[in-house]
Order: C-alpha cells, then sequence, then structure tokens
C-alpha cells in the first residue's frame, strides 16, 4: 500500500460527505474513451475529480464545482500525453492559452496531496512490512526502499548551450532530476527535489529530508538500497564494486533485482504520463513547476495502482536508469557500513541462503 489505511478512509469519509452529486464533464466519454484520452479509469478519475474540487475550494471557496472539473479534465489530458487535446479544449471552453495556468493550479493541488498519498514509512509495523516485502522479493533485509534519481527531459535552446550545460546528465541530453524511493511493489514512497540533471545523486541524497532523516537515524536500523552513484554508508546500501566470490555475486544479482523495481515503475510512470517524457524548456527559476508537475504525477501513479488501473495500449522501450555520475575521486568507504555489508552477505548469500534466494528470484 502507498499510503496509510486511516488516511485513505479519512478521505473517502471526507467525499463521502459530499450529499450533492453533479454530472461532471467526465460523463461525456464512455469507458474506452475516457482510458484512451487520460490513462486512468471512471472510478480512479472520480476519486481524483472530488479531491482536488474539495481542496480547491479550501484555496479559494470562488472556484465552481463545473470549473474544477473542468481543470482536472484538461490536466489529466496532457499528464496523458504530454499536450491538451484541442478538442477537449473547446468542450472545456478553454483555450490553450489557458492551458498554462489550468496546468499550474492542477498540478500545485495534487503536489500538495503528496502528503497524504506518498508515504515513507514511519511506524514500525509500516516499516517491518515494506522491510520483509523487499526481503522476500530480492534476499536483503532491513530495506525501506530503493533509491534512485529519476531524470526528466527538458528542452534546451541552441543558442544558449552554456546556460544548460547544467542540465546535460551523464546521457549526455538536457534534464532535471528528481530523486525517488520505492518499494518492492513499485509504489512511491519518497519524492524530492528538482534539480539539474548533472547533479551528483549523492549529493542530492545528503542535501534531501529522507537522506538527513535517514544518516541521522530518525528510521532506525534500516537502509535504502542505492546503486553505484551512491557511496556506501550505514543507511545506504550499495552493490559489490568488484565481487570476489559466489555469494558477493549472489549478493549483486538480488540488488539489480530490486532495482529493476525502480526501473519498472518509472517506467510505468512515463508510458502512463507521457507529460513527464518532455516537460518543455526550463531553467533554474521553473524547477518548481517541473517539480510540482514531477511529484502531481507521482501522486497520480500511487492512484492508479491502488485502483489497479491496466497500463496504457500502446507501451515503450523502458528507459534504463541512468548510469551514475562517479567522481574523479572515489569516496572513503565507511568501516562500519563495509562490515554491515558484509555481515549481509555472510548471512543472506552464503551458499546455505543460495536454495531460499533461488525461490525469492523466482517469486
Amino acid at each position: 500500500m502507498a499510503f496509510a489505511l486511516p488516511v485513505w478512509l479519512a478521505v473517502q469519509k471526507e467525499l463521502l460527505e459530499q450529499t450533492h452529486v453533479d454530472p461532471t464533464c467526465f460523463d461525456q466519454f464512455d469507458d474506452g474513451a475516457l482510458f484512451l484520452v487520460f490513462h486512468l479509469t471512471r472510478p480512479c478519475i472520480a476519486f481524483i475529480t472530488d479531491a482536488v474540487r474539495i481542496r480547491l475550494k479550501k484555496i479559494d471557496p470562488k472556484k465552481g464545482e463545473l470549473c474544477a472539473d473542468e481543470m482536472v479534465m484538461v490536466a489529466l489530458n496532457y499528464y496523458a500525453h504530454g499536450v491538451a487535446s484541442p478538442d477537449l479544449l473547446l468542450r472545456a471552453g478553454q483555450s490553450q492559452a489557458d492551458c498554462p495556468e489550468i496546468l499550474s493550479t492542477v498540478s500545485e493541488v495534487l503536489a500538495g496531496m503528496s502528503d497524504a498519498f506518498i508515504s515513507f514509512p514511519l511506524f514500525h509495523n509500516a516499516k517491518h512490512s515494506v522491510a520483509s516485502r523487499i526481503e522476500k522479493f530480492c534476499g536483503i533485509p532491513n530495506a525501506l526502499g530503493v533509491l534512485a534519481p529519476a531524470h526528466f527531459r527538458i528542452r534546451a535552446s541552441p543558442y544558449e548551450k552554456e546556460r544548460f550545460r547544467s542540465f546535460l546528465n551523464t546521457l549526455g541530453f538536457t534534464s532535471v532530476s528528481s530523486q525517488l524511493i520505492c518499494d518492492s511493489d513499485g509504489n512511491i514512497l519518497s519524492v524530492e527535489k528538482c534539480c539539474v540533471g548533472s547533479m551528483y545523486e549523492e549529493d542530492m541524497w545528503y542535501s534531501s529530508i529522507k537522506g538527513k532523516e535517514m544518516e541521522e537515524e530518525v528510521h532506525g536500523p534500516f537502509w535504502v538500497i542505492g546503486g553505484k552513484g551512491y557511496n556506501l554508508s550505514k543507511h545506504v546500501l550499495t552493490p559489490v564494486a568488484e565481487p570476489a566470490n559466489e555469494k558477493e555475486i549472489r549478493f549483486n544479482e538480488a540488488h539489480t533485482k530490486i532495482q529493476k523495481v525502480m526501473r519498472n515503475t518509472l517506467g510505468s510512470m512515463k508510458w502512463r504520463f507521457r507529460c513527464l517524457m518532455q516537460l518543455g524548456f526550463a531553467n533554474d527559476e521553473s524547477l518548481d513547476k517541473k517539480n510540482n508537475i514531477i511529484k502531481a504525477c507521482c501522486v497520480l501513479h500511487n492512484l492508479a495502482k491502488k485502483f489497479s488501473v491496466p497500463p496504457p495500449p500502446v507501451a515503450g522501450k523502458i528507459e534504463p536508469l541512468h548510469p551514475s555520475k562517479l567522481r574523479t575521486v572515489p569516496a572513503e568507504i565507511i568501516p562500519e557500513a563495509l562490515k554491515a555489508r558484509q555481515e549481509i552477505i555472510d548471512v543472506k548469500f552464503s551458499s546455505s541462503f543460495s536454495s531460499q534466494d533461488t525461490s525469492n528470484q523466482n517469486t
């Protein structure tokens, strides 16, 4: 589950208390057309629309319900395809000139819902539930999620190469990057920052809220599982750089297996919300708006999973996780962290554990 049951029930209660239900602009679509236009199902869209309408009323009581529905319709269409359909804008009585303001408003509201629908495990039972599912999936114990930078393409003007140099990532194109943590089921547990594409993931981690919390042991003796771009630390578990025996190879294979969950999660998000394939032009001043769109899509991703929404009909090739941006001078490995990782390898990935590990690989 991507968020705590009490939070879900509280939101449902708030929605159910809305006794008068008016027709919405989504009623003009049959179920098939609805999915093609928005990449979401009717129950999921109804929940999203009601939740946004309630929050818009709190922000600006003057906004009418029908206006809120139309704004959500335009925004969901934009998220799904990366551009708002002219026909849909016409149905909503809006124009292309209105689209940026609509998108900004709805994205801000949805991003504000991230505290309710993107939930890092905070309590004992939730932490052990997430950690036990990860251990069952790949064999690595005491992990609260998979950590990775997510890159989203932006456009760069050929006349402003110097200005956009900081947005160049390790694959050679311009992007913004956010720090994501997901669980073994592909639920987003945390999304933070919106940085230029050239930023080291290690720097992103240590300057992030979750990074500071983990390193200060706010979440106790747990790991997050990170790739080669992170330094092995007390709370970030990285693969063995040069495995020297079978148990280290098995550990790296388990590490790769859980990292693929993050890759598939990002692929699923980008297939469903094509706006993430290309976020338009960007500069340092526009990062907050890009961040709201990314967070909004993460909220919608978790809701889509909650409502068991199938993937869109046309899926592309899964984009690989970006190669790590490695520093010229390798960081010094903390002996305590190295010892802790070795203990996991010795206990969980020795030859005596291989049969259980094989069973996990087949689940």
